[in-house]
C-alpha cells in the first residue's frame, strides 16, 4: 500500500495534538494554536463533539478501533484548517460497553457539558439508547457501526449510519453467489452460531435466511450471550452437524474462542463466514493463522481509489504504522458525514443549527473513504458490502466480481 501513496508532507501544516486521559474520559483536543480565550461557542473556541464509546466491557476491541478512527479524523481536520475555520475538540467517555451508562454519558455530553456536536457509539446495543437521547435534545447523531435493523424502526429523524449497508443486506452478495453454484455444488447443510446481539445476529441471519429461502437446510442455529467465552458445547452441536457451512454471527473475542474450538474437533466446513471479526488485524495470529478461506463482509477496503481514501489511508499509515481497517474506516466517514454537513450549513453548535444539519444530509449525497453515501428517510445507506476472503494468507475483496481483487474460494482449505 505504501508504495501506492504519495507524499502529502510538504503540503501539510503542523499540528498539536493533545490528549488528557481522567478515569471517566477520554479528550482528544487536536488544534494548531493556543487556547482561546473566549466563551460560549466563539469564532475561535473549538468544535467540541461528544462521544461515548465501549473502550472496556465486551465491545473494546472494536470501540478502541472506532476511536483511533475518530482521533484521526479530528487530528488530519485540523491539520487542514479545521471546520469553519475552527479547531476540532473530541471528549470521548468509555461506556463500559453498557447501555445504561451509554445513556448517561450522552446526557451529560449534551446537557453539562453543552458539547456542539456528537458522534455515536459502536454496537447496534449502544446506539439505539444513546440515539434517542441525542433525538430528545434535537442532536444530528451520525454513528458508525449500528447496522441491525431495529436501529431504523424506532423512528429517529435525527440518526444516519455511516456505512454502505445495513446489517441483514452485508452477505447479499455471498447469499446471491451460493444460490448461483450448481445444485450438486454448492452446500447443502448450514450451522448457524450467534451472539446475542442485535448487529451480530442481523448479519447472520440475514444470510441463513436468504440461503434456507434457496434451499439450504439449517442444522444448528445456536444463540448466546455476548459475555460467552467457553463455546465447546456449541462447537460440539456444529461438528456434530457435519454442516457444510458455517455462519458465525460475531464480533471479536468470540469468533476467535469458537473457531478455536472448532478447530480443536477437526470440524472441516466447505464455507465459513464470521461477521466483523476477520477484518481485525490481530485475527490471523489468534486463531493460530488458520484462516485461508474464511469470508467475512465489509463496508471498507484499504485499497479503494475514492479520492478521500486514498487520502485517509496514506495520512493513517503514516501516523500509526499500519493502514486502517473498518472500524477506523466507519469512524473516519462518521466524521467526513457531520463535516459535510456542518460546511454547507455554516453552523454546528445545539439549538436551530442542528436541525439544519440533518435537513441538509436528507437530500445531499456525501463523497468518503467508503464511497459515496446516500440515505432513506430512516437513515439507511443505500448501499451494498463487499465480500472479503482470506486468499493466499491476505484478506482480499472476492465479490461482486467488478470489485474482485482474487478469486472466491471454494471449499475452504482446512484449518
Amino acid at each position: 500500500m505504501a508504495s501506492r501513496l504519495s507524499s502529502r508532507t510538504a503540503r501539510r501544516r503542523t499540528a498539536a495534538v493533545v490528549a488528557g486521559l481522567s478515569s471517566t474520559a477520554l479528550v482528544l483536543t487536536a488544534c494548531s494554536g493556543g487556547e482561546s480565550e473566549g466563551e460560549g461557542g466563539g469564532s475561535d473556541d473549538p468544535i467540541v463533539v461528544g462521544i461515548s464509546l465501549p473502550l472496556t466491557g465486551d465491545f473494546s476491541e472494536p470501540g478502541k478501533g472506532v476511536q483511533r478512527g475518530y482521533e484521526a479524523w479530528a487530528q488530519f481536520v485540523n491539520e487542514d484548517g479545521g471546520l469553519l475555520g475552527r479547531d476540532v475538540e473530541l471528549k470521548i467517555l468509555d461506556d463500559q460497553s453498557n447501555a445504561d451508562r451509554v445513556v448517561q454519558d450522552y446526557e451529560a455530553l449534551i446537557a453539562q457539558d453543552e458539547v456542539d456536536l456528537v458522534f455515536g457509539p459502536f454496537s447496534t446495543r449502544l446506539v439505539v439508547p444513546s440515539a434517542r437521547v441525542a433525538d430528545e435534545y434535537g442532536m444530528l447523531f451520525v454513528e458508525p457501526a449500528g447496522a441491525a435493523n431495529e436501529v431504523f424502526e424506532q423512528g429517529f429523524e435525527n440518526l444516519f449510519y455511516a456505512a454502505p449497508a445495513i446489517a441483514d443486506d452485508h452477505y447479499n452478495y455471498l447469499a446471491d453467489h451460493i444460490l448461483d453454484m450448481p445444485e450438486g455444488e454448492r452446500p447443502q447443510t448450514v450451522a448457524v452460531a450467534s451472539m446475542d446481539d442485535p448487529f451480530a445476529q442481523g448479519t447472520a441471519y440475514g444470510l441463513r435466511d436468504k440461503l434456507a429461502d434457496g434451499g439450504l437446510e439449517i442444522v444448528v442455529d445456536e444463540v448466546y450471550p455476548p459475555n460467552t467465552t467457553d463455546f465447546s458445547s456449541i462447537a460440539a452441536k456444529i461438528d456434530d452437524s457435519d454442516a457444510d457451512m458455517v455462519i458465525g454471527g460475531t464480533q471479536y473475542q468470540d469468533a476467535v474462542n469458537l473457531i478455536v474450538a472448532l478447530q480443536q474437533l477437526d470440524y472441516q466446513p466447505d464455507l465459513a463466514a464470521f461477521s466483523t471479526a476477520p477484518t481485525n488485524p490481530e485475527f490471523s495470529a489468534a486463531i493460530g493463522s488458520e484462516t485461508e478461506g474464511i469470508l467475512s463482509p465489509t463496508g471498507y477496503t484499504e485499497t479503494a481509489s475514492w479520492p478521500s481514501n486514498v487520502d485517509f489511508v496514506e495520512r493513517y499509515t503514516e501516523l500509526h504504522g499500519n493502514p486502517p481497517g473498518e472500524d477506523e474506516a466507519n469512524a473516519y466517514t462518521t466524521g467526513q458525514v457531520v463535516a459535510a454537513a456542518v460546511e454547507a450549513a455554516g453552523c454546528a453548535e445545539q439549538g436551530e443549527c442542528q436541525q439544519e444539519l440533518i435537513s441538509w444530509l436528507r437530500t445531499n449525497e456525501v463523497e468518503t473513504v467508503v464511497g459515496p453515501l446516500t440515505w432513506d428517510e430512516t437513515g439507511k445507506p443505500q448501499g451494498a458490502h463487499l465480500i472479503q476472503q482470506y486468499v493466499d494468507g491476505e484478506i482480499q475483496i472476492v465479490l461482486p466480481q467488478d470489485a474482485m481483487e482474487a478469486d472466491f474460494v471454494y471449499p475452504k482449505p482446512a484449518w
